[in-house]
């Protein structure tokens, strides 16, 4: 073949080779554009959690990723605090700098937010709280809160404990209460300890005798259980007040370590919060006495309050989600198998 010839085929393959590509640019581009303009279309919420320190803190989130779709119409930011207050607060002001349209924020815990809470109103950007409540001086920082009250789930917990004595006819008798806490500060930890130490007001047999924060995790739950029961007397113990599942695993392992019997044969009785599936199974096989339920499916709710603010529709200030208690007597198998978290 000539020199010429060569030539010229490198000129018709080059030729045919930038054909391609700029056919598969144009492509791109094209897709690249219909994805902008779907975007565009979509109504961005950031969404701040603490962490996933708990069971029932992943079923949280998975319940807000699930609702907050884009065939639902909405692009969803998740940020995850890793248990620290300034991680969330930097993940606050990165929403208001992406100009998002909606904030979602689960607190770790109430107070310290108004800042921020303030850069958010400026920018003109909606907050709704979820799960935990934020102390701030200003309530129109946030729109709304969605949630459970914990105060009440603390009262169903200290209500079965005065029926469980006064239906022994025990309510004279010295009450001894270890009491592992959550996350100081939290709202679940507030409204549940708040509840038990009023009760103890108001019953003068009830004593607290040893309290501690476990932070939520079965690891400190386990860790703070163990360092108590080396320093109380064993046999003077009759209940353990457990302010979620996660810690109460811990404070089994850290009882069942020591020869102490407990549940509903044992001789301390075990008071936990949440009712998670693996909980459940244990309050029905009578290791745990009572289940306050804390329900994460907040997502609908949250969802609903939303539409309801793009719609320029009124929201109420509270918005609380159906929670109730579980005992060993009533538990099914079925109940326990159609649990999601």
């Amino acid at each position: 073949m000539s020199k010429l010839k060569v030539y010229i085929t490198k000129i018709i393959c080059l030729c045919m080779s930038l054909f391609l590509f700029c056919g598969c640019a144009r492509a791109v581009i094209k897709e690249q554009i219909q994805e902008s303009e779907v975007e565009e279309k979509l109504t961005v919420i950031g969404f701040s959690q603490p962490g996933a320190e708990s069971d029932w803190r992943v079923a949280h989130t998975n319940s807000v990723i699930d609702v907050f779709t884009e065939e639902n119409g909405y692009k969803l930011l998740y940020k995850d605090g890793q248990s620290r207050q300034e991680n969330q607060i930097r993940d606050l002001r990165t929403f208001i700098q992406q100009q998002v349209d909606y904030i979602i924020l689960s607190p770790i815990v109430e107070t310290g937010w108004d800042s921020v809470l303030e850069e958010a109103k400026a920018a003109g950007i909606p907050v709704i709280i979820s799960d935990r409540l934020v102390d701030v001086e200003d309530k129109s920082l946030y729109i709304a809160y969605v949630g459970s009250n914990f105060a009440e789930e603390g009262t169903i917990a200290v209500n079965f404990l005065k029926n469980y004595l006064a239906q022994r006819g025990l309510n004279e008798e010295p009450f001894n209460i270890i009491h592992i806490q959550g996350t100081i500060g939290s709202s679940a930890q507030r409204g549940r300890t708040e509840a038990l130490e009023q009760a103890c007001e108001e019953n003068k047999n009830w004593n607290i005798i040893a309290q501690e924060s476990g932070e939520f995790t079965k690891a400190k739950g386990y860790e703070v259980m163990k360092g108590i029961l080396k320093e109380v007397d064993r046999n003077s113990v009759n209940v353990v007040y457990c302010e979620n599942d996660n810690m109460t695993y811990g404070v089994i392992d850290a009882l069942y370590e020591r020869g102490i019997s407990y549940g509903t044969k044992g001789r301390v009785m075990v008071v936990s919060f949440d009712a998670t599936k693996g909980a459940l199974e244990l309050c029905r096989d009578g290791k745990i006495n009572i289940e306050v339920e804390c329900n994460p499916n907040q997502g609908p709710l949250l969802l609903e309050t939303i539409e309801a603010l793009q719609t320029n529709s009124q929201v109420p200030t509270n918005k609380y989600v159906s929670e109730s208690y579980f005992l060993p007597e009533t538990l099914s198998d079925n109940i326990i198998n159609n649990r999601t978290y």
